[in-house]
């Protein structure tokens, strides 16, 4: 799979995410106070070295120069978050970068999307406690909000670095303590699954739909069947669950698209589905890498 391919999909993708007027999130006619549609086209393209990096490295696996542990996945990570921050002052794509990181150079050792989601996994698996270390230095440059203190490993305390080389907490490890408050963990341990799945359904809906339809339709189905883990970290489950129910009732005609994000914004950014954003990212870039060919 070419690189700069799989670097312009992975581009493209991210900057229609935010661009479709998607219910609850920033999008190209509403903004948050501290966070606008401009911070995400800035940050979104802040990225794209590092995202040749990862596919790059990627090859260098497929051809046996390079080891799957010596990926570096969490060097790679937080160079994209150092980029993402030179260039604007808030978070619009640490999950984006999360997850795009991994898939990148799974994508380009594998060489076709079916197959990347396996050899993702094999990376994150085969990561080390320095890629951890590294993430969590990441995390910081980030500061997303809600990320718990006093946890098990704590992000902000200096001393989880030597328990995580004591304890051996690769990726793959801290995937397994963490992927109950974290979509993207999940991600990580189930190959992709929502990805994969939501990227499917786009295809599906694109075939005979106009781009913007298909991913507000896609993105619909996301919010009805799970909950955001963003906003479980910022508002608590109970207003993830409702949120989920809220969008449950437009797929049934109870509720308009107009109403459930004027819900969603009522408590300024608390009800952002900003997780569920990241998977619709990813899946967006995955249809522009199959060759989809915009409609309008």
């Amino acid at each position: 799979m070419e690189t700069w391919k799989v670097v312009k999909a992975f581009t493209i993708g991210p900057l229609l995410e935010v661009a479709i007027p998607k219910p609850g999130n920033v999008n190209r006619y509403k903004d948050f106070e501290d966070l606008t549609f401009y911070h995400f086209l800035f940050a979104n393209t802040a990225v794209m070295d590092v995202f040749f990096e990862a596919a790059e490295r990627g090859k260098l696996i497929k051809n046996k120069e390079l080891l799957p542990q010596d990926a570096r996945l969490g060097e790679l990570i937080k160079k994209a978050v150092e980029n993402s921050k030179k260039i604007q002052n808030s978070n619009p794509n640490f999950g984006i970068i999360t997850l795009a990181v991994p898939l990148i150079v799974g994508l380009t050792w594998s060489g076709e999307i079916d197959s990347a989601r396996e050899k993702t996994k094999l990376l994150i698996h085969s990561s080390t406690p320095q890629d951890t270390i590294e993430f969590y230095r990441a995390i910081r440059i980030a500061n997303p909000k809600g990320i718990r203190k006093g946890v098990e490993y704590d992000v902000y305390d200096d001393s989880s670095f030597d328990a995580i080389v004591k304890d051996e907490v690769n990726l793959w490890n801290l995937a397994k303590i963490s992927s109950k408050r974290e979509l993207i963990f999940k991600e990580w341990l189930n190959g992709y699954e929502l990805s994969y799945s939501t990227f499917e359904k786009l295809k599906q809906l694109a075939s005979s739909l106009p781009l913007e339809k298909a991913a507000l339709q896609a993105f619909l189905e996301l919010l009805a069947t799970n909950v955001d883990t963003l906003i479980i970290r910022k508002a608590g489950v109970e207003e993830a669950i409702l949120v989920q129910e809220t969008a449950k009732k437009v797929l049934n005609g109870e509720v308009t698209f107009q109403e459930l994000d004027s819900f969603l914004r009522e408590k300024k950014d608390l009800r952002n589905p900003g997780s569920l954003a990241d998977i619709m990212a990813i899946a967006l870039s995955m249809l522009v890498l199959s060759g989809y060919k915009l409609n309008l």
